[in-house]
Formats: structure tokens, sequence, C-alpha cells
């Protein structure tokens, strides 16, 4: 399509093309309540994009309704002004873990109209990102997932988990997160008849199974992602008593906390760190017994309070 012609589409057309892209399928209900104009009107505006090479499709059921294929002719998106800007944010946020980030931000910023530009380079120009830390994720996997997240597909997939033997999971699949440098998957696990966390990174040969699934009830995916974590028990874990509120033990800590920090009155805690990672718990555990306050040292593993001693050690060796 050319640019002229491109250039000449009523402002209706745009804005019944940015709302297709917005969403996977629309009803034309909702489409001519969006538009405000009727349902005919509608249909020939349909008619209209078909003419101009875009790939609208015709959704069957009682109400009928529209969707716009995927394709290698499919014209760039269209963006507004707040879109353009936190596109470019999300693509400088991902550049510490993915070097493809710079070449999509300066594709974006070629294909972007001419007034959009400044904006997207003021942000290319003064931001950037410290990276949580190397991710091996695949896109194409994140992508395939995310996917059948929005579609509600029933998903199976090849997985190798922290412990135990690798197999087949069938799965269906709610929410990506992203913490700590690593991308989760939050699923119904069909086998197992429960809520399951699975990294992605460890996730190979996505695929569709037969059929699709009705969404269950998750109000808060991250917020399930974090509580996992804390009632996770892994091969090293510390109980310690502190006497602090547990609000001011979590304000104090830096970062995503490996364990969980729970009220034992109103100025007293309860902390449980625990990892697979020995160095971790040890750091973790240090950084409560700084806290300016009187901490106790209720269960601990030899391991970790040989790493304790040492580090005690060498901080009673200072000059």
């Amino acid at each position: 399509m050319s640019e002229s012609v491109r250039a000449g589409l009523p402002q209706r057309l745009l804005r019944l093309l940015s709302l297709l892209q917005a969403r996977r399928e629309w009803s034309g209900a909702d489409l001519a309540d969006r538009l405000g104009v009727s349902a005919r009107t509608l249909r020939r505006d349909v008619d209209r994009l078909r003419g101009l090479d875009y790939r609208v499709e015709g959704v069957p059921g009682v109400a009928g309704g529209y969707r716009l294929a995927s394709g290698h002719g499919l014209p760039p998106l269209l963006l507004d002004h707040e879109e353009a800007v936190s596109l470019a944010l999300a693509l400088v946020s991902a550049d510490g873990a993915r070097e493809g980030a710079l070449s999509a931000l300066a594709k974006l910023e070629r294909i972007l109209p001419a007034r959009l530009r400044p904006r997207l380079a003021a942000v290319r120009g003064s931001a950037s990102a410290v990276p949580a830390g190397r991710d091996d994720t695949d896109p194409a996997t994140l992508g395939r997932l995310a996917a059948h997240c929005r579609d509600r597909v029933v998903t199976a997939f090849a997985y190798r988990p922290r412990t135990g033997e690798p197999g087949e999971r069938r799965v269906e699949p709610h929410h990506l997160v992203s913490h700590g440098g690593h991308w989760y998957l939050i699923a119904h696990d069909l086998d197992r008849d429960g809520w399951r966390t699975f990294r992605v990174d460890r996730v190979g040969g996505v695929r569709a199974a037969h059929g699709r699934f009705a969404p269950r009830d998750l109000p808060d995916p991250a917020g399930h992602l974090l509580g996992g974590f804390a009632e996770a028990t892994y091969a090293h874990t510390v109980h310690l008593a502190v006497d602090l509120p547990a609000r001011e033990v979590r304000g104090r800590l830096y970062g995503p906390f490996p364990g969980r920090i729970e009220p034992d009155g109103e100025d007293r805690c309860r902390v449980r760190v625990s990892a697979d990672s020995p160095h971790l718990v040890a750091q973790y555990t240090a950084a409560v017994l700084c806290l300016d306050a009187r901490v106790t040292v209720e269960q601990v593993t030899a391991e970790i309070a040989g790493h304790l001693r040492r580090a005690g050690g060498a901080l009673l060796s200072c000059p």
C-alpha cells in the first residue's frame, strides 16, 4: 500500500484499524459501539480495509465479529504518543537481557511518523536499565506461551525441573511474570490438578494440545509467584526471630527476598530464609543480622553457620 493511500485513510478507518490491532477478536456490536457507527457502516469500513490489503477476517458466531489476521504483508502498527514511548521504554529495559532490543528500537524509530520520533529519540538517548541477571529464555518460546495464555489454549511442553526428572507437562497457561532476571509461567497443571509455576528457560517443545479452556480465578499472578517462592523449601533454610516489626524488616532489605517475613506481635517478627544456594542464604541471613536489632538464630545448618562465622571473623579482624 502506497504512502499516499495510507495518508488518505479517513480518521474512522485508522481508529478501526487500531482497535483491530489491540485485541485478537471483536464482536461487530462492540466495534460499531466503539466507533459510533451502525453495523452497516462498520461492514463498509471493513470492506474498505480489505480493499487496502488488510486481512480482516470474519469471526463466526451468533453475533459475528472480526479479527485482523497476521501475515507477511501486515502493515506497521499504529501507535499513538503514549504507546510509542511505552514501547520504547520496554525495549530499553529489555536491552540488558537481549541484544536484539536495540535493533528493534531502531526499526521502531524508522517506521514511526516524524512527529513521534523526537520522543522516541529522547527515551533512547536518556534512559537505560541495569539488567537483573542473565536470562536464557528463548524469545520464540516466550512468544508462543504468551499467545497460548491469550488464546486460552491447552498447552503441552517438556520441562526440566529444579529437582527431579525431566518430563512432559500438559497445562492451562494463565500468566507470564518476570522476576529476578527470569520469566515464569503460572499455569494450572491438568495432570496434577493444581496451580504450578514453571521457569520458562527450562521449558521446551511448546505446542498446542487439543482444546481450549475456560479461565480460572487467579487475581494476582505476581503475588501468587512471590507467595510460592516464600512457601517453598529449598536445600538451605535459616529461621530467625527479629525484634523489629515485619514491615520495617521488609523496608530495610533490598531486592526480592528469598523467603518469608511474618509478624510475631507488634514489634517482633519471624524470618525464614530459604534457597538452593548456600551463599545466597548466608548473604540474606547476614543482611538480617545487620539490621541493628536483636536477632535470635533459631535454626541454621552447619554449612550456613560456617559461612557466617567466616564472615564474622573477617569483620573482627578489620583494623
